[in-house]
């Protein structure tokens, strides 16, 4: 039995921006360092529906940003997503349509699929968020290890990122709760919930429920 880490075990689907992207590769940390050239191409060369808001900011129809957020490009922010206030978007950040970022959350280099919530205080940093997703408030995602080395995901096999920069990859339907802290290259199967107050590392199946780093069941 093998892990189920790929693009394919993690996501069911994704914006058309983004096919070119996430059907050209096999692992989801294989997209991280494209982020950025991503962006700029679809800057170049737009979207339909969409409208340049600032420099190097494309936002899509029905996109609600409060006038103390800030966002820095280059960024992507799909149809009907809302940014609410004291929310910081760094740079290098995709989201799809009817996401939530929410207040003093800040994001980087990162990408949201449809209908992700981070709505209270969370950290995003070189991570990818499936659609239905959500991380409760607090909640954040280490992104750089204490040794500044690579991050090497582990579960029944190692897999060595070749990136300092790493934080988690959330499948379609994963539920972080409060307060949690998902360590560098932590990755969570479709529909699996974490209780608050977990600090997790390597590879949680889907359908799984989370009590503790060490007692985890899977869903009846």
């Amino acid at each position: 039995m093998t892990d189920k880490i790929k693009i394919s075990d993690l996501y069911d689907c994704y914006p058309p921006y983004l096919s070119e992207l996430f059907d050209s590769h096999e692992y989801p940390w294989e997209l991280l360092p494209l982020i950025k050239e991503h962006i700029s191409e679809l800057i170049r060369d737009g979207i339909e529906g969409f409208t340049l808001y600032s420099d190097n900011v494309l936002i899509g129809q029905n996109v609600t940003i409060h006038p103390t957020a800030e966002i820095n490009g280059p960024a992507i922010i799909g149809h009907g997503t809302e940014i609410r206030p004291g929310a910081y978007l760094r740079g290098n950040v995709i989201t799809g349509s009817n996401c939530v970022i929410g207040n003093s959350s800040e994001l980087k280099n990162c990408i949201l699929l449809n209908k992700v919530q981070v709505p209270h205080y969370n950290y995003v940093g070189d991570s990818i968020l499936g659609n239905h997703s959500h991380m409760g408030a607090g909640s954040i995602c280490s992104n750089l290890k204490s040794d500044g080395k690579n991050v090497v995901i582990r579960g029944k096999e190692s897999y060595d990122t070749g990136l300092r920069k790493v934080g988690a990859f959330l499948g379609d339907g994963a539920d972080v709760g409060c307060g949690c802290v998902l360590n560098p290259g932590v990755v969570i199967g479709k529909s699996t919930s974490v209780y608050p107050l977990t600090a997790l590392r390597g590879i949680i199946e889907s359908g799984c429920i989370v009590k503790d780093r060490n007692t985890i069941v899977k869903r009846v």
